[in-house]
């Protein structure tokens, strides 16, 4: 079993900054490698960024790159998603992704973001 919490979301200009954070508990040994997605209203949820376990190779949605930076920190279980250059079309729920190895993966259960024009 494994929890995902997320926080950091909130409301900010566009051209602003916010910082998301998914801290991972439970059978975090398993992880493979960490996502973002987010879900606009009236969208399907889409891929934003990911980020292996292990070796920290990282991977980008076309519309986020260059203004967002997925990090980890593996001694605190705890992915980030820096995002700068906020836009109006960044507004959705923010959810992080686990992908374990043996085990089930699982979703967080989101985290606001809107950027307000």
């Amino acid at each position: 079993q494994v929890q995902l919490v997320e926080s950091g979301g909130g409301l900010v200009q566009a051209g602003g900054s916010l910082t998301l954070s998914c801290a991972a508990s439970g059978r975090t040994e398993r992880t493979i490698d960490m996502r973002w997605y987010r879900q606009a209203p009236g969208k399907e949820r889409e891929f934003v960024a990911a980020i292996t376990w292990g070796g920290g190779a990282t991977n980008y949605a076309n519309s986020v790159k260059g203004r967002f930076t997925i990090s980890k920190d593996n001694a605190k279980n705890t992915m980030y998603l820096q995002m700068n250059s906020l836009k109006p079309e960044d507004t959705a729920i923010y959810y992080c992704y686990a992908r374990h190895l043996g085990i089930a993966d699982y979703w967080g259960q989101g985290t606001q973001v809107t950027v307000s024009s």
